[in-house]
């Protein structure tokens, strides 16, 4: 109450974080700008190159004489993509029904370089089944069996990148502050030279470890209502399981995050070094917890180190929750990695006070 500082980052950084991380986080690639090199100049050439401009996923960036100067476009970065058409190729769609294209992506990026020639593909291939279509190539006298298929993406319909983000950006926020804080409050008494007349007092260990997580707690409860609150404003998003099992999971995450804090600060000696340790532990939580990059993908050794962040459990928790409409006896697997973190976390952080009498 004393603090006119943290209150005020209380109220603004949820709303600053929901409105603009989800936006600069999203991993969705979009406007890849190409180049072409249109060898054909026909009809058919001109109208491929139009649905691929068409498209959410390319921009036309310029067009060239010759591969090497669409080379030189993406060298010189304006351009990510070269789409090259032949000689010929409108009379090879019409006579023989295939054509052949050049597509080179830039891969310094890989993932972008990836992403981006299967969508140049993509577009090719349903422009080519176009033209197959509206020329009635491929069609004989052979009745064949036709499939009628209709993708159903379940959790995530409009396949919205955002919607998987907003429940781990919120995990994130909790554990940049709840854990933060106590690291540099024991530390801090150290530092104000308060904590000796602490340790002449009655006070149990356990008594003076509740006394300094409870807060914490507290402020922990209100950023997740907050954020809530601004996910569904913002989102239109709310838990399909409930309020009820994210608030209660959330609990149990915080008393993992504010006893790793106090740790920390236990065994520092000063607010730099509890500072600089927990940004440490920190970055190291949120690389690991399948935030930015799924777990799935990460080499076998790096899956096995997730299983010791607490963060992977609790950002599993959440995302279930909000986008599946999971019942905390489906989450049993988390909740109970949960419980034994907090129970060692909570642990650790009484036996670390060391109090003199």
């Amino acid at each position: 109450m004393r603090n006119a500082f943290l209150p005020k980052i209380f109220v603004v950084l949820p709303v600053v974080m929901l409105l603009i991380v989800p936006y600069a986080a999203n991993q969705e690639v979009k406007n890849l700008k190409f180049c072409v090199v249109d060898n054909d100049r026909s009809t058919v050439s001109r109208r491929l190159v139009s649905e691929v401009d068409a498209s959410d996923y390319f921009t036309l960036a310029a067009e060239a004489p010759d591969y090497e100067g669409a080379l030189d476009c993406v060298e010189r970065g304006d351009a990510d993509v070269i789409l090259e058409l032949p000689r010929g190729f409108s009379s090879d769609v019409v006579r023989l029904g295939t054509a052949t294209v050049n597509v080179q992506a830039n891969a310094v990026n890989g993932v972008k370089g990836a992403l981006a020639q299967a969508y140049m593909l993509g577009i090719i291939s349903d422009f080519a089944s176009w033209q197959r279509e509206g020329r009635g190539v491929g069609f004989g006298s052979v009745a064949t069996v036709g499939a009628d298929i209709r993708p159903r993406y379940l959790f995530n319909p409009s396949l919205d990148y955002k919607v998987y983000m907003v429940p781990g950006i919120i995990a994130m926020l909790l554990t940049l502050l709840i854990a933060y804080l106590p690291a540099l409050n024991i530390v801090g008494e150290k530092e104000r030279g308060t904590i000796e007349q602490i340790n002449v007092t009655p006070v149990s260990r356990r008594d003076f470890v509740l006394s300094k997580l409870v807060p914490y707690w507290v402020i922990g409860l209100f950023m997740l209502l907050w954020s809530m609150l601004w996910a569904y404003v913002f989102y239109g998003m709310a838990p399909k399981g409930g309020v009820l099992p994210v608030v209660l999971s959330s609990l149990l995450f915080f008393l993992i995050a504010s006893s790793l804090g106090l740790i920390v600060s236990n065994y520092s000696s000063t607010m730099q070094q509890a500072a600089l340790l927990m940004f440490f532990f920190l970055i190291i939580f949120v690389l690991m917890s399948g935030l930015l990059t799924p777990i799935a993908s990460m080499p076998h050794w790096a899956q096995t180190l997730t299983f010791l962040n607490p963060l992977r459990y609790y950002i599993e928790t959440l995302r279930a929750l909000y986008l599946k409409g999971s019942t905390l006896a489906d989450l049993q697997p988390q909740l109970l990695s949960m419980v034994a973190y907090a129970a060692l976390s909570w642990a650790g952080a009484m036996l670390s006070y060391k109090k003199t009498n």
